[in-house]
């Protein structure tokens, strides 16, 4: 009787053990290389910091308080503030879960269902394969907490229901195809978000992707995107060199310093492989007029 008890109960202990294991899996920490790539994404061509850093009244960057969030946007079409991301659990992510700090940056989804608005480039996030996303969530968590409590964003436009539908699986191109890979790293990197004109409802127009001319006033005055196309007015006739300087180094090909809000501080970071790859793919888009 009791050989027949303990034989019976052994399918029990062994789906409570494997549950254990499974749960032990997946609280194991983030590997170096998955945080290696999560800060190389976000120093670099993500550049999350160029928006969620505090900032003091002059625009500059507030170290200690780390990316608590607070930097203004002013727009015609709403009044936004850069969110708290540090682990904060009461003004920043800290109560978060994994997959709702993914959600919130693939699909612009709060955990409470609310939708974050502009200037929050979703649509572009939208594009991150899983593993970088899950490699900037791992260095999110490793954000000292900074409590600052973000004003309300005002938006002057209806909220739609949703920013598309829900992201499915997402793998980035492989690196052996240049162009495709230049083209990834240019959406995960909202090049386009500022130099792509938008229409009445602030929707890209992507009749004039890369074309440039749109304008960004603020405490460094008036900036206006440049081309990005290879037309007379953008690229053409620009080396490769050239190109890395003015997006690595902020200099235009004439020795002339860029405005923000190019975060050329964080795209210093950016490896001469990835450079190579988003030059490649920055001059296969088709020639366009400045701001056409």
């Amino acid at each position: 009787m009791n050989t027949m008890r303990n034989s019976s109960s052994r399918p029990a202990a062994l789906a409570i053990l494997m549950v254990c294991v499974a749960n032990i899996a997946a609280a194991a920490p983030p590997s170096a290389a998955t945080l290696e790539r999560g800060r190389y994404l976000m120093d670099g061509v993500v550049a999350c910091a160029n928006c969620h850093m505090a900032r003091g009244p002059r625009g500059e960057y507030l170290a200690d308080k780390g990316m608590s969030g607070g930097m203004p946007f002013d727009d015609k079409m709403f009044k936004a503030y850069a969110p708290n991301v540090t682990q904060d659990r009461e003004t920043g992510v800290g109560k978060w879960t994994d997959a709702q700090l993914v959600k919130a940056i693939r699909e612009g989804v709060r955990p409470d269902g609310s939708l974050i608005g502009p200037p929050m480039p979703v649509e572009f996030y939208r594009h991150l394969s899983d593993d970088d996303v899950n490699a900037i969530v791992a260095v999110l968590r490793t954000e000292p907490a900074v409590r600052n409590a973000v004003p309300k964003s005002t938006f002057n436009f209806p909220m739609p229901p949703s920013w598309g539908p829900p992201v499915k699986k997402v793998k980035a191109p492989s690196r052996a195809h240049k162009v495709k890979y230049g083209e990834y790293l240019s959406t995960i990197g909202h090049c386009m978000e500022c130099h792509t004109q938008r229409d009445q409802k602030g929707m890209l127009v992507t009749a004039s992707l890369g074309s440039g001319g749109r304008s960004f006033p603020g405490p460094w005055g008036d900036s206006v995107s440049r081309n990005l196309t290879p037309h007379e007015s953008g690229l053409k006739g620009w080396t490769d060199a050239q190109i890395s300087k003015a997006v690595r180094g902020g200099v235009d090909r004439n020795g002339q310093p860029y405005k923000p809000p190019m975060a050329f501080q964080h795209y210093k970071n950016i490896d001469d492989a990835d450079m190579a790859a988003l030059t490649a793919y920055l001059r296969s888009l088709p020639p366009r007029p400045f701001g056409k």
